[in-house]
């Protein structure tokens, strides 16, 4: 984005303003005003948090009775009432500090995760389905029966595959485009509500 783009990008100017760390706060903000993905007192896993502003987000709606952890490969700053952990999904052991963490299983897992961006396209978004299903293996460990999920999706070759895949596992999924998404961007989300328990027994 160029620099007199980014001064005008409503969302950036928000974020600012509010004292969010990034514009995708309002993504977020957005999609949970019609969904309700988190609730008041929530513990909610939030998966690639850098730099933190759904972690922002997630804590100020879970509230005081909700927890809130965030896992990232990239440094993140302190949020207050919010546990990070600097640390790759794909690492085993991160499940049992994930449950440790919580004391029982999520209310929600919300993925932001995207990898380096390269600029060829199919490669960016081949990395960026096999992050999500990397995430989905976390989700299944510590995901509560009819607990909720969010996930970014890049779409391209394989997103309608990866969609059909979670449809399997809750009861009801849709894919969005929230409005605070920049308009050439090619990236969706997708809302999953109720976990299923034969899914998690998979």
């Amino acid at each position: 984005m160029k620099l007199i783009d980014a001064k005008k990008d409503h969302y950036r100017k928000l974020a600012h303003e509010q004292g969010y760390r990034s514009r995708a706060a309002y993504k977020l903000k957005e999609i949970n005003k019609s969904y309700r993905i988190i609730g008041p007192g929530s513990h909610v896993l939030d998966l690639g948090c850098a730099p933190g502003g759904w972690s922002q987000v997630a804590q100020k709606i879970s509230g005081n009775q909700g927890k809130v952890l965030g896992i990232d490969t990239s440094f993140v700053e302190d949020i207050p009432n919010v546990k990070i952990i600097q640390r790759d999904i794909e690492e085993l052991t991160i499940i049992d500090e994930i449950m440790e963490y919580f004391g029982k299983k999520a209310d929600s897992v919300i993925c932001d995760l995207s990898p380096q961006v390269s600029g060829n396209w199919s490669v960016d978004h081949a990395i960026q389905i096999s992050l999500n299903y990397s995430a989905v293996k976390i989700m299944e460990k510590v995901l509560e029966k009819k607990g909720n999920a969010l996930f970014k999706i890049f779409d391209g070759e394989y997103s309608s595959e990866f969609y059909e895949f979670l449809k399997k596992k809750f009861i009801k999924t849709k894919l969005t485009k929230p409005k605070a998404s920049r308009k050439p961007s090619s990236e969706l989300y997708c809302i999953c509500l109720l976990y299923t328990s034969d899914a998690a027994d998979e």
